[in-house]
């Protein structure tokens, strides 16, 4: 009977020492062991609570990490305000929202390059016969926009477009190979590799790409080659009912919060899938992500992208310097506020609209993921100033002095 007992003890025990490994990518560490300050680390405790405190958000969570190891994981606030207050749990799920950029439609269109499938000299209408050029004042025609032009936002497209015409146009919801055709028709705003427009529309059209060459949409991809191979057991597009109660509330609309549905109106269009926006995802899952990156295309044994593809997808595309962009990765633009000040410049990351944010660092070997829920209820919260804040106090508990 005793040693039936002690079995059934070890057998719980092994249990809850399996749920922990599993229940978070890295393992955890004080700061001090990876060369951090506790006391500086602590303050973005502080920053985070005071712009709840402001009303600017109504809860985060965050996880920084650094040599591979998790120095915090930590949630604040609340999920959710409308039609009642939830706390924030740090396993919860967060619409993604231009995170979706990064880490599936780029990381997808990357994975074809290197199976031979795509090239990025690739002309955009070898795919989408419709792509039209940009067309002068003189009624002259520009050169083609290739594939690198779509993920550097170089290729002459519109920031966006009004999804409920769109709607109007094409069926509410429509079809992907439609609304690519609509969005590859509309006018262009300036010649491929000249000016640098912040686009959805080329998002759009990169996963219309995928899509056309593989059979599969970006989310059907995504999951086979980037996240079932990482164990990112909680990314997906279009999150399965069995996990909307771990869905972070957004935006209410016509009085009900959009919870587990997608924020982005031309993603909602397509019913939640699309190149530009529709992914959720947790802290945890995206340090997996975060951490295959710094290990330069790998984690746990399983790789996902070559060294080489890392290395140029990280780096300031060299033909539009100006842009400050990456593929897919945002380094030094305009948009690239939430990798703060003090990071260096082979640093890169992106944000999301809905409020969440990831930023890489090779230099040091650290990471940040802050993700907020500041558009419920009304759209009104602000978290661009505590992005930078939050990634500025991370940079400065960086004790060690970097070679």
């Amino acid at each position: 009977m005793k040693k039936k007992f002690a079995f059934i003890v070890a057998a719980g025990i092994l249990m809850i020492f399996c749920t922990q490994i599993t229940a978070q990518p890295l393992p955890l560490a004080t700061p001090e062991a990876v060369r951090m300050s506790s006391s500086r680390l602590n303050l973005v405790r502080v920053v985070i609570k005071k712009a709840i405190e402001k009303k600017e958000i109504p809860g985060a969570a965050i996880l920084v990490a650094r040599k591979g190891q998790i120095v915090l994981r930590e949630a604040f606030g609340n999920s959710q305000l409308i039609p009642e207050k939830k706390p924030m749990k740090i396993d919860m799920i967060f619409d993604m929202a231009s995170i979706t950029k990064p880490v599936a439609t780029a990381t997808s269109i990357m994975i074809l390059v290197e199976q031979g499938k795509i090239r990025l000299w690739d002309k955009v209408k070898d795919y989408i016969p419709e792509f039209v050029p940009y067309i002068d004042e003189d009624g002259k025609k520009a050169e083609d926009a290739r594939i690198w032009h779509l993920l550097t936002h170089t290729a002459g497209l519109q920031p966006y477009t009004d999804a409920e015409e769109a709607g109007e146009k094409l069926g509410n919801p429509c079809d992907l190979d439609s609304l690519a055709v609509y969005i590859a028709e509309l006018k262009k705003t300036d010649p491929p590799g000249e000016v640098f427009h912040y686009s959805c529309l080329g998002f759009i059209t990169l996963a219309n790409i995928i899509k056309r060459i593989t059979g599969q949409t970006v989310a059907e991809f995504s999951e086979k080659h980037i996240f079932k191979p990482l164990k990112m057991e909680h990314t997906f597009f279009t999150p399965p009912k069995k996990f909307r109660y771990l869905c972070v509330p957004t935006e209410v609309i016509n009085g009900e919060p959009l919870i587990g549905v997608v924020h982005d109106p031309l993603a909602r269009l397509q019913g939640g899938i699309s190149g530009n926006a529709g992914l959720f995802s947790t802290v945890d899952d995206l340090a997996i992500f975060a951490q295959m990156m710094l290990n330069k295309g790998e984690f746990g044994g399983v790789r996902i992208l070559s060294e080489l593809s890392v290395e140029r997808m990280t780096e300031v595309y060299p033909r539009v310097q100006f842009s400050g962009r990456g593929l897919g990765w945002d380094l030094d633009s305009d948009y690239s506020t939430n990798g703060g000040d003090l990071f260096g410049a082979r640093s890169y990351g992106h944000s999301g609209y809905t409020g969440t944010s990831i930023w890489i660092d090779p230099e040091t070997e650290t990471f940040v993921i802050f993700l907020t829920n500041r558009v419920h209820p009304d759209d009104k919260g602000s978290v661009v100033p505590l992005r930078s804040k939050v990634a500025n106090i991370v940079a400065s508990a960086i004790l060690e002095e970097v070679k």
